[in-house]
């Protein structure tokens, strides 16, 4: 599970490179915004309100996921 705290404090301070899309397992994405600076500052500042939805998305993914192992 991740903390939507967490991330927020990544993008805050490491968003230009990424870290945060890392965190919430957006590897791809990770690797251009650390390549391109966070797409030049646009990409960073909407993350600012895209970022909520990504770590809902995997904290779902991860209980879906979690839920289809322990059925065996």
């Amino acid at each position: 599970m991740k903390s939507k705290g967490i991330a927020y404090l990544l993008w805050f301070f490491l968003g230009w490179a990424g870290i945060h899309r890392f965190y919430v397992g957006k590897v791809v994405s990770g690797i251009i915004y650390l390549l391109s600076f966070g797409l030049f500052g646009f990409g960073w500042f909407l993350d600012l309100f895209l970022l909520s939805g990504y770590v809902d998305t995997y904290n779902a993914l991860y209980l879906a996921q979690e839920s289809f192992g322990n059925i065996n």
